[in-house]
């Protein structure tokens, strides 16, 4: 019986995807049926704060193996973002007087993915040199950006170099309803179907 990498203690997944990022079948997209190269890294949320530390270490091992990495943390990315428009100081005012949801829908607006985010995101992919793309963040930044709503807007830009989105819950498959990013292992609506589970993918 094959075993299920995904629930190997994270030390074992994590040398699983340093075994399938550095190798030429993941850089050079093979396998793949032509879809985009989006692959999801689920984790349990529990797991965050030793996925940050391991995330690092993985970087600086493919970096040491020549492995270019560009990581963009959703969160910190959304302020610096902020903070370019000038808007940053203003949503921190509004923040003390109103409600979440009214914060929620501004937050949304100002960082709406196919207005502001992605062509950020596009912006620093053409000013780096780089093999792949680390995204990281996802839970920190919802709910005013939902991660199927970044995937969907990214396919167009992101095709040339792998990218992989570090999600803290489950990617799940099935007949009835199809793929699904379940955020925190609790939240089953984000519907996306045109990524590979990077613990399914042979190096």
């Amino acid at each position: 019986m094959v075993r299920d990498i995904a629930t190997e203690p994270l030390k074992r997944r994590f040398e699983h995807l340093e075994t399938v990022i550095s190798s030429d079948r993941f850089l050079k997209k093979q396998g793949l049926g032509n879809e985009v190269p989006f692959f999801i890294c689920p984790y349990k949320p529990e797991e965050s704060i030793e996925m940050e530390r391991s995330r690092k270490s993985l970087r600086n091992k493919l970096t040491k193996q020549g492995v270019s990495v560009l990581e963009i943390n959703l969160y910190d990315f959304s302020i610096e973002l902020l903070k370019q428009r000038g808007i940053w100081d203003k949503v921190l005012d509004r923040e003390k007087s109103v409600s979440k949801d009214q914060l929620k829908e501004l937050l949304q607006g100002v960082l709406d993915p196919e207005a502001h985010l992605i062509p950020g995101i596009a912006n620093k992919m053409s000013n780096s040199e780089f093999q792949v793309m680390f995204l990281s963040g996802v839970g920190e930044v919802f709910p005013y950006i939902r991660s199927h709503n970044i995937l969907n807007n990214l396919q167009s830009t992101a095709k040339e170099q792998p990218t992989v989105v570090f999600f803290p819950g489950a990617y799940t498959h099935s007949l009835e309803s199809g793929a699904s990013l379940d955020l925190f292992e609790k939240l089953h609506d984000d519907k996306y179907y045109r990524a590979f589970n990077i613990f399914h993918y042979e190096a």
